[in-house]
């Protein structure tokens, strides 16, 4: 049997969930409880206490008198007109109710209507041979008193229950909550203190993030520190080999400087890789302004480069370094490879996204991924007479998202039909 349909609506949080794993048994059970219960004790004691009062009813018929009437403690008023055309008549809670009746016309057929309207008198039209009687008593005599008593006691302690349960549980919850919080902030690229704590099987998944985020952090300083160490070490041969070009004529020497120059280039694409996503920590940044301010430096450095749209004010949580390397990859290479780039920018209070669009000739759809990784280059897809790439600049892009908490979307774009970079960051 499919049960998809349900999953709409159980609760999304696990706490919900866990309320829920404990509230419905409890409920379940109550409500047997409370109707095995009824049904044994209450209808049971209602009906051996109605055969009670149909025995007294039958003394009453038979003539009784005024005294017989005291000791039975029931009032006898002769009724005229169509009284016994009247419906039963009953408060719509009282279940007890509906026993007494029907065990009454059951045991007594003379009983034609049975008024429980009032909570503690029982008012009966008995027909007679010579005219109908009303027969009055308390409702005591024909059904427990207080019936009530017990479903009040049960809803309230499996109310006070339920609360101490749910203290109990938010407790042994929050180092779940903690550890979320933990590792959704590392995977933002910020280093929030996490301690385990609770149950075993919290504290050992704790523990195994905590010695994962070690491994990691250690992986990437090590992964910068071999790039920085590399690329530094390389312009010392670099400078001498500029100091000897000198020398040459120029005839030999522009072609081997262009290629120190290229060199140069991939060495500060080294040293930018190994920054990428390792700023500071995030500071909140008005990202309206800051991204009109990003788009007049491009437009200064020569760069074809517009802003066509910005949609929402707000400030954004950044690391400023980091992302405006990101944004001025994407914007170097939609130049790069295309005519003209346009950016745009939309902020609501779920997302950030910065879109970067070209006129060029895009990626293919099945190597857009591919663009993404370190040291890939695509330049048979993306005209190679603009000139040579290290083939990191999406790589950075991509790196910096991920420490943001996002992501870099490749796509199509249906503007200007190039590519379609967005940077997707949650709020």
């Amino acid at each position: 049997m499919n049960f998809k349909w349900l999953k709409r609506y159980l609760p999304r949080s696990l706490y919900g969930r866990a309320i829920l794993i404990m509230l419905l048994p409890v409920v379940l059970l109550q409500l047997v409880v409370l109707v095995v219960f009824t049904q044994r004790h209450f209808e049971g004691v209602t009906r051996q206490m109605s055969d009670t009062v149909v025995r007294e009813l039958e003394v009453v018929l038979a003539g009784a008198t005024q005294e017989t009437l005291q000791i039975l403690d029931m009032v006898v008023v002769p009724v005229q007109g169509s009284t016994l055309d009247e419906p039963n008549r009953r408060v719509w809670y009282d279940f007890s109710g509906i026993v007494i009746t029907r065990r009454l016309m059951e045991q007594l057929p003379a009983v034609k209507v049975v008024d429980l309207s009032e909570d503690k008198v029982v008012r009966l039209i008995l027909e007679t041979v010579d005219t109908p009687i009303e027969v009055s008593f308390e409702r005591r005599r024909i059904s427990a008193s207080n019936p009530h008593q017990l479903f009040v006691n049960m809803t309230f302690f499996g109310l006070v229950f339920t609360l101490i349960a749910m203290v109990y549980l938010r407790n042994q919850l929050r180092p779940i909550k903690r550890l979320s919080v933990a590792a959704e902030g590392f995977g933002r690229g910020r280093h929030i203190p996490f301690t385990p704590s609770g149950a075993t099987e919290v504290r050992a998944a704790g523990t195994a993030f905590v010695d994962m985020r070690n491994r990691i952090e250690r992986q990437i300083e090590t992964r910068t520190l071999m790039l920085s160490g590399v690329s530094h070490d390389l312009r010392t041969p670099l400078t001498r080999m500029r100091l000897a070009l000198a020398m040459l004529e120029d005839a030999d020497r522009e072609p081997l400087e262009q290629d120190v120059d290229e060199m140069q280039g991939m060495i500060d694409a080294f040293l930018e890789f190994s920054k990428s996503g390792q700023d500071a920590e995030p500071e909140p940044v008005d990202i309206k302004s800051w991204i009109e301010l990003v788009i007049e430096d491009a437009v200064r450095a020569g760069r074809n480069v517009s802003l066509i749209h910005c949609q929402g004010d707000g400030e954004v949580m950044l690391r400023l370094g980091g992302m405006r390397r990101a944004l001025d990859n994407l914007i170097g290479n939609a130049v790069r490879y295309g005519s003209r780039a346009e950016v745009s920018m939309d902020l609501t209070d779920r997302s950030l996204r910065l879109r970067v669009e070209d006129d060029g000739p895009g990626i293919p759809e099945n190597r857009r991924i591919e663009a993404q990784r370190p040291f890939t280059r695509l330049d048979p897809a993306r005209n190679q007479d603009r000139g040579s790439s290290v083939g990191l600049g999406l790589a950075i892009a991509t790196d910096i998202a991920r420490a943001h908490g996002g992501v870099l979307r490749l796509g199509e774009s249906e503007r200007l039909g190039g590519l379609r970079a967005d940077i997707v960051i949650a709020r």
